[in-house]
């Protein structure tokens, strides 16, 4: 009996778990409209913004295995989403230097530019919807 009801808190924390993220991507994205972006981009674009700078000369953005260990989407999904960011001139994708079967991704300064326009707002939403 105590087990079945420790399973069950598991689930019903786990479910919990599953609407708070519906919640807070649902709202997300409402904030994220006006700047032309939804969650994802704007992961992806916040991912790219944290690129080291200190990898010093020909470093450029993260590989693409790089970023789909960060973000939570599917290969195809990620390659759909870097195909329109690229074509919103947001990001833009290079043949990795170490591994020509590699691509690289990195920020155009327009792309840099809008994340910091949605930056304060994706933060605040976050801050909103987590906090308290």
């Amino acid at each position: 009996m105590a087990a079945k009801k420790a399973e069950q808190v598991l689930v019903t924390r786990w479910r919990s778990i599953l609407v708070l993220h519906a919640r807070v991507q649902c709202e997300l994205d409402r904030a994220l409209h006006g700047h032309g972006l939804c969650a994802s981009d704007f992961e992806v674009l916040d991912v790219l913004a944290g690129t080291p700078d200190e990898d010093g000369p020909g470093s450029y953005g993260y590989r693409v295995q790089e970023i789909s260990e960060r973000v939570h989407l599917s290969q195809s999904a990620l390659s759909r989403l870097f195909t329109r960011l690229e074509r919103d001139g947001l990001v833009e994708r290079s043949m990795c230097a170490e591994d020509r079967r590699g691509v690289r991704v990195a920020l155009t300064p327009q792309g840099r530019a809008r994340h910091g326009e949605a930056l304060p707002v994706q933060r605040a939403v976050l801050h909103r919807m987590l906090t308290g």
